[in-house]
């Protein structure tokens, strides 16, 4: 699974639509769908590359998530996020208009910055097509604007030209896809039907240049690439959900995350160990602890995040402390959602042992996807 931002797109886009959004300049206001038909998530569908690296339209949503850690040449340490979304919304598909979304398109992006004390962030959305955005099919080629992620031999090339900052970086495999779930099929919840088709990969090299306002720098750093898409989500009992993913320094990595139930019990949970080795482990509910600890309260909305954890995945007992505390993300304006998303440390025992990326939803209102 891949929860943040990048779950709130299917409910969060439709109601956009259904309300009337402001696109490229346009507002529309969308008639209502006689019942949208949208491809199931089914056991025994083997991932194809490079043909699953890219769009999935027939799906409802679909989502491509960098989250990583940077060193710029004056030895700063920095977090950045830069996430695309597709969405196929529940409108009329026989409406023959040139105009009629039939695929939106959402990015966001932050950079955690501890000098600043808090995330630079920007987002977009446009319709596909016009020449506005687009997700190819067969391989990852998705934009918005001057906005892109795409996929070439082993690398992934991100262009963002975002408000005060920008981000131009290249990003190499250095290990083999991580198939989370039962054979792709990663389960959110104790319908089977809540499922997304999900794989990773984590400790991506990165190399390129980060800017922000006027100051430009290289960087280098490592990351953790997600791709997931599904047409249903979480059940009417969730309301909201936690997730790591976290590069270790022997080469291991870790996925986990659980969902909340509506009175904050863990409703779901699981996630993927892969060892040093390469020996890997799909971990069921059983295997999957998390324990919120500190929280900090933002001063803009109010609401209370738990930004250090204890978590248990497996045999693994890791804390969790965030590289700042402020790395609330307000996307508002595109998806509606506000979420805590930012990097974190891993230790063991007093001493660093990964590091990574941490997000929390629905601790300000509850989530839904439909």
């Amino acid at each position: 699974m891949r929860p943040g931002g990048c779950l709130l797109a299917g409910y969060l886009l439709t109601r956009c639509l259904l309300t009337g959004c402001l696109l490229s300049g346009c507002l529309l206001a969308m008639p209502a769908a006689a019942g949208t038909q949208y491809a199931p998530v089914v056991p025994g569908h083997p991932f194809r590359f490079p043909a699953d690296l890219g769009s999935h339209p027939e799906f409802r949503t679909e989502w491509w998530y960098v989250t990583g850690w940077l060193m710029t040449e004056q030895g700063e340490s920095l977090g950045f996020q830069i996430t695309f979304f597709r969405s196929k919304p529940d409108i009329d598909a026989n409406n023959p208009s040139a105009f009629s979304p039939r695929q939106l398109l959402v990015a966001h992006c932050a950079l955690s910055d501890p000098k600043r004390g808090r995330l630079w962030q920007d987002q977009r959305i446009r319709r596909a097509g016009l020449n506005l955005a687009d997700a190819a099919e067969g391989d990852t080629n998705v934009w918005i604007d001057t906005w892109s992620l795409r996929h070439a031999g082993q690398s992934y090339a991100a262009k963002i030209d975002a408000d005060g900052f920008s981000f131009d970086l290249m990003l190499a495999e250095t290990q083999a896809a991580l198939i989370n779930g039962q054979g792709g099929v990663s389960r959110k919840g104790p319908q089977p039907e809540a499922s997304s088709y999900y794989y990773s990969l984590p400790h991506m090299r990165v190399a390129g240049t980060l800017s922000r306002n006027t100051a430009k720098t290289r960087v280098t750093g490592e990351a953790w690439f997600d791709h997931e898409w599904s047409s249903e989500y979480l059940d009417p009992e969730a309301t909201g959900w936690d997730w790591i993913g976290v590069n270790f320094n022997d080469g291991a990595a870790l996925m986990a995350f659980r969902i909340r139930s509506l009175h904050g019990e863990p409703r779901w949970a699981g996630g993927t160990l892969r060892g040093a080795d390469g020996d890997m482990r799909v971990l069921e509910p059983a295997d999957v602890d998390f324990h919120a600890g500190r929280r900090w309260i933002s001063p803009r909305t109010g609401i209370a995040y738990p930004v250090e954890w204890t978590v248990r995945a497996g045999s693994h007992e890791i804390s969790l402390r965030p590289l700042l505390d402020d790395q609330e993300n307000d996307t508002r304006l595109s998806t509606g959602a506000i979420y805590w998303e930012g990097a974190v440390q891993a230790y063991e025992r007093n001493s660093i042992v990964g590091r990574g990326y941490l997000e929390l939803t629905g601790y300000g209102e509850r989530l839904k996807l439909r």
